[in-house]
């Protein structure tokens, strides 16, 4: 697939950097997918990837069946059609095309999916073996314990997002305020309170770091055993490792933490805007999905209290 340097790929991949600024790994994403569907409209209807306006709803429609008959989830395919809808949206804008072949396909219908979580238990369980390393259990260096530690306990205690938990600085954790200040997607800042007890227990973690790697207002708050910043795959990696120890669920990832947060909170009869602003989501219907346990909690004590609940 040719591209010049000012080809309309390059120009929406710099609109969304620059003026939507899109994550790095959203900007990845889309970069992907759409060059997905253009190599398809390129091999089997000739299409040019440099001119647009000659593709047509059913070139779309085609891509989508053929994403299906290849066992694509109904979920991956609504996520590639949003990219090509947004880069129609992008050519009509500049006026690059006048037609958008996007406009008369629908989204496929996604099955109902419910966010996995730990229990509460477990967590607690979790965070209880790795105190008690902290008292004396020689597993890791003391540094990379402390580190592990307070990785899990931030995504657990904050709800953040991997990629906000990677880029923060030491300035951005105000212990005195008891505040962190998070930057999640398209660069939005919220500012999230700090328990006492998590303040407490990032100290040492924050002079241990300042001892062996010196510590300054822009230095990533959380560093490798090297003194670098994190990278997805290492964090995943230490909250895999840990959540094994206390649970079977098949995925461990950090995204499970953030739904272990939003998921205990609602259970707690959080009001459901607070957690929304806790996320950092845009939309309350993606803060919603965590009512499920909390409906099923409340199922199960009127079918156990109330005397029709079985009638």
């Amino acid at each position: 697939m040719n591209q010049t340097v000012h080809s309309p790929i390059d120009r929406f991949l710099s609109w969304l950097r620059f003026e939507k600024r899109y994550s790095p790994h959203t900007l990845e994403a889309y970069r992907r997918d759409l060059g997905q569907f253009l190599h398809f409209t390129e091999e089997l209807h000739a299409i040019p990837a440099h001119q647009p306006g000659l593709v047509r709803h059913g070139h779309v429609r085609s891509w989508m069946v053929s994403l299906m008959d290849q066992g694509v989830k109904e979920r991956s395919i609504g996520r590639k059609l949003s990219c090509l809808k947004t880069y129609w949206h992008f050519l009509l804008r500049e006026g690059l095309t006048k037609l958008d072949p996007t406009a008369r396909v629908l989204t496929p219908k996604m099955p109902k999916r419910l966010p996995a979580y730990v229990e509460a238990v477990d967590l607690d369980r979790l965070f209880v073996m790795l105190e008690a390393e902290e008292g004396g259990v020689e597993v890791l260096p003391g540094f990379s314990r402390l580190r592990n530690r307070t990785l899990l306990e931030l995504l657990y205690s904050t709800g953040i997002r991997r990629a906000e938990l990677i880029g923060l600085n030491h300035e951005d954790a105000d212990l005195a305020a008891g505040v962190l200040l998070v930057r999640g997607k398209g660069n939005k800042e919220r500012l999230l309170p700090l328990s006492h007890d998590l303040s407490t227990k990032l100290e040492p973690y924050l002079k241990t770091k300042a001892t062996l790697f010196g510590v300054g207002a822009k230095e990533p708050l959380l560093v490798t055993d090297k003194g670098v910043r994190m990278y997805p795959s290492f964090v995943h990696r230490i909250v895999r490792n840990h959540l094994t120890l206390v649970t079977t669920i098949q995925k461990k990832s950090p995204h499970i933490l953030r739904h272990s947060f939003a998921t205990h909170l609602s259970n707690a009869g959080a009001d459901l805007n607070a957690i929304k602003e806790l996320l950092g989501h845009s939309s309350l219907a993606s803060t919603q999905v965590y009512t499920h346990n909390s409906i099923d909690r409340l199922r199960e004590v009127y079918r156990k209290a109330h005397p029709r609940a079985d009638e």
